[in-house]
């Protein structure tokens, strides 16, 4: 956490410079630090127009950010620690287990830190580098971009794509592009892949025609992910579909494109193809559940994670029909995950609501759309039903602190319960109060 904060206050500090900015006087410092904070917390939250409001510069500044916030900055230094003097020592090693198990890696020993670590930068390297070539080939000669221009866009696009950052370098995000799938079908998969997390695409890489040797993990989060992306795509058909000021004046191949498009960003990645705060209220409702489960664990996603969804529904799932042990995909969960999930779920929760209300206590934009920024805050989404830029100073401080909290927060959380857990030498004698 202290190395996340040591990085956004650098970034603020280099977006502060008047290099950063096109106009004079450069940023105001709550609008560098709540960029600098969306940026290194990879949310797409902004309250100025990143096209326009940032030079060259300063939109390097917010796509290195970006990237080191979502590989990790503990991760980022130690890989470049390993380039630079080619060894470790103790302490930073022990650093780098730690960071290493919250990607998924629970059995790696440090030893093993080394492969992990270059395995995860080189991972997320090459699939960004695949998206940016077939965005660089669009812009190029599908718009005639100059080619330096378009790859930078390309380039841009594809580690805010990745990494479910949510940044772009057009003022209506991915709108002009709504019925294009050359660009947004690669910017999708690049929002998909990092939303699994880097232990699902490890295993897929070793194992993708062997799914009989996948882990739970890799089997939940595919699974969930399938069948949230699905859902997702159908209720925004259906909820918009008639709507003029979003999917009502596209073809039917383009309504498809733009529904999957809405449902892939929900996945905590923030580009938008429509006009989200045209969207009905009822599509803003489903769009707040979708953001607050967000994607895979030890990715770029943020949310309380599919995992952490699937296993609260298969605690119900077995409490209904009478079970004692809570068994998923042919395999017994252990107690503590059951109230590991509980916890992170109910605290999160808990920060949405207690925001909200404070929130709404600040400003006049009335719940649903208090709520909708609350989340995709603290879910590191980034969508936006346009009064970011609108609320007062203290309120997008408190998105501020949402965007670091959820950024940091499950994570840290679900590894302090793990490190916390001690052992009894007796136990109390048991009663139950009445439920329901």
């Amino acid at each position: 956490m202290l190395a996340f904060f040591t990085a956004l206050l650098i970034g603020s500090g280099l977006l502060l410079l008047p290099i950063a900015s096109p106009g004079p006087g450069g940023a105001t410092p709550l609008v560098a630090l709540f960029t600098a904070a969306s940026a290194i917390c990879v949310t797409g939250l902004v309250v100025v127009d990143t096209a326009s409001a940032w030079t060259p510069f300063g939109q390097g500044v917010i796509v290195a950010l970006i990237q080191i916030g979502g590989l990790g900055v503990m991760t980022f230094a130690t890989t470049l620690g390993l380039v630079v003097v080619r060894r470790l020592g103790m302490r930073s090693r022990l650093s780098a287990t730690a960071e290493a198990r919250t990607v998924g890696a629970s059995t790696v020993g440090m030893g093993d830190v080394r492969r992990l670590l270059f395995g995860v930068v080189r991972t997320a390297l090459i699939i960004e580098a695949v998206v940016a070539l077939a965005l660089w080939l669009r812009w190029t000669i599908g718009y005639g971009e100059h080619p330096l221009h378009a790859l930078w866009l390309a380039v841009f696009h594809a580690v805010s794509g990745f990494n479910n950052a949510g940044f772009a370098l057009f003022s209506d995000s991915l709108m002009g592009f709504v019925a294009d799938p050359w660009i947004c079908l690669p910017i999708c998969a690049a929002v998909i892949l990092g939303g699994l997390g880097f232990p699902v695409l490890m295993e897929l890489r070793r194992e993708l025609g062997r799914p009989l040797h996948w882990t739970m993990n890799t089997r939940v989060v595919l699974l969930v992910t399938g069948v949230l992306l699905a859902l997702g795509t159908v209720f925004f058909l259906a909820t918009e579909w008639e709507n003029a000021a979003t999917l009502g004046t596209l073809s039917l191949g383009g309504k498809l494109l733009a529904g999957f498009v809405q449902s892939v960003m929900t996945r905590t990645a923030g580009f938008n193809s429509v006009d989200t705060s045209a969207m009905h209220e009822v599509t803003w409702f489903g769009t707040d559940i979708l953001m607050f489960i967000g994607g895979g664990p030890a990715g770029t996603a943020g949310g309380i994670k599919v995992t952490t969804l699937a296993v609260l529904f298969f605690i119900i799932y077995t409490e209904v029909r009478g079970e004692v042990a809570v068994n998923v995909l042919g395999k017994r969960l252990p107690r503590s995950t059951h109230r590991q999930a509980i916890a992170v779920a109910l605290l999160a929760l808990a920060a949405v609501v207690g925001s909200t209300m404070v929130l709404m206590t600040i400003e006049g934009f009335g719940l649903d759309r208090t709520l909708f920024e609350v989340i995709s805050a603290f879910a590191t989404v980034g969508l936006s039903t346009g009064i970011t830029a609108d609320l007062p100073p203290a309120a997008q401080l408190i998105l501020v602190v949402l965007m670091f909290m959820g950024r940091l927060g499950p994570i840290t959380l679900a590894t302090a319960l793990v490190l916390r857990r001690r052992r009894r030498l007796f136990e109390l004698p048991k009663e139950r109060p009445i439920i329901g």
